[in-house]
């Protein structure tokens, strides 16, 4: 799942050096989310999901500067494991805090807020204010409304939407912050000032390209020699990129980039190391793509893609769409994913070239009906997670088992 990290993506705003001075802040997810939110949907709490540089939970700590105390997510039932903060009932809430709308993305930074009880976006509230003492009792529709800017998200695809969006101001943002020097030997296209190496490792012969946005690269992350970065551009911490040019993309911590990607965001832990393109997708943490795998991101036709999620049929209006990949998923080599592909969580494709469309959660081979059992997917995690450092310990095995249940119902 998610395990604790050091991600520098945490880092606090210079307004929040203290997190006891600010309010406390509660994502607050669907229910139930739909079908949109597939992958997501079940396996892992929506906050968790990365919009742009940050992670939803993150982007509204920072909107707020407030400490996030709890997530109400009652689709992720069970144990789940997370580095943020803990899954909460939503009567434990109690003032002074904020409630935020987990599938609303704020644009960063956040105008000032004053003494709105509400903040407003499209005609509707996205975030409530409990004063001291005051016990959540749902949303309200009462007290003064601040308009803010930022993107509702309608379902997973809208991530990209969000990168598209919001990546260029985020890593704008980060550019105060202190960075190491360009090392000699690397080529920039663009203003330098539009750099920011926070410890990274960037080797002779890497092309950074800063024109259309800025290039942030976080601690532990190297860059090998024929590796091409465009921004705007964010490397998270320890993540590796091995060759390929690489534009518009958000990933981290701790992967392993290679090939051609654009217009993209990977969780943390997962491995594209090969050759391949992969265009405006959206991958989870622990997915491993096999040497060759290929997104289409766009129709033949030119046309708006529609998703096909276990017999749902849903509109994206998006032109350019690649794939939706939950966590621990996994392709074989040479796997082709069709234009807005959905593959569940735990999948393993391997049976043929040609992926479907959808892809049940923790499907065995891709185009049967046989799917991997917990035992076999606890085992082959147990020899994934510690290749970076991260120990399946108990916690960490009742959190995988739980999510295998709420995803195949065994």
């Amino acid at each position: 799942m998610r395990p604790i990290s050091s991600e520098l993506s945490t880092r606090c705003p210079p307004t929040c050096a203290n997190w006891h001075d600010v309010s406390a802040l509660y994502l607050l997810e669907p229910a139930a989310p739909d079908a949109a939110w597939a992958p997501f949907a079940g396996a892992v709490p929506l906050s968790e999901l990365r919009a742009g540089m940050w992670r939803l939970r993150e982007r509204w700590a920072r909107a707020l500067n407030a400490r996030a105390t709890g997530i109400v997510a009652p689709h992720v039932t069970g144990h789940y494991q997370l580095h943020g903060p803990p899954l909460i009932d939503a009567d434990h809430i109690v003032g002074p805090a904020w409630i935020a709308d987990a599938t609303f993305a704020p644009k960063l930074p956040m105008r000032a807020i004053g003494g709105a009880k509400r903040l407003l976006h499209a005609g509707r509230a996205v975030a409530w204010r409990l004063d001291a003492g005051q016990r959540w009792e749902g949303t309200f529709e009462q007290g003064d409304g601040l308009v803010v800017d930022g993107r509702a998200l309608a379902g997973t695809y809208d991530l990209i939407t969000a990168l598209e969006q919001l990546l260029f101001g985020d890593t704008l943002e980060s550019l105060s912050e202190t960075t190491s020097a360009i090392p000699d030997g690397t080529i920039v296209l663009g203003n330098p000032a539009a750099i920011a190496l926070h410890g990274a490792e960037v080797e002779p012969g890497v092309v950074l390209d800063a024109r259309k946005g800025a290039i942030i690269l976080e601690r532990g992350v190297q860059v090998r020699s024929g590796s091409r970065l465009e921004g705007p551009f964010w490397a998270g911490e320890g993540t590796w990129i091995l060759g390929g040019q690489l534009r518009h993309v958000s990933a981290g911590p701790r992967c392993r980039l290679h090939g051609e990607i654009s217009t993209s965001v990977f969780g943390g832990y997962s491995n594209k190391s090969h050759d391949g393109f992969v265009g405006h997708s959206v991958i989870g943490e622990w997915v491993n793509l096999g040497a060759g795998t290929i997104t289409s991101n766009l129709k033949n036709t030119y046309g708006p893609i529609r998703l096909d999620v276990a017999g749902a049929r849903l509109e994206t209006g998006r032109t350019n769409l690649g794939a939706l990949i939950g966590d621990h998923a996994k392709t074989a080599i040479g796997t082709l994913l069709p234009t807005g592909a959905v593959v569940g969580a735990g999948a393993n494709l391997f049976a043929a070239t040609r992926a479907q469309k959808y892809t049940a959660p923790f499907a065995w081979g891709g185009d049967t009906a046989e799917r991997l059992a917990v035992d076999e997917f606890i085992a082959t995690a147990k020899r994934i997670l510690p290749r970076r450092d991260v120990a399946v310990d108990a916690d960490m095995e009742a959190s995988l088992r739980a999510m295998h249940r709420r995803m195949t119902g065994a």
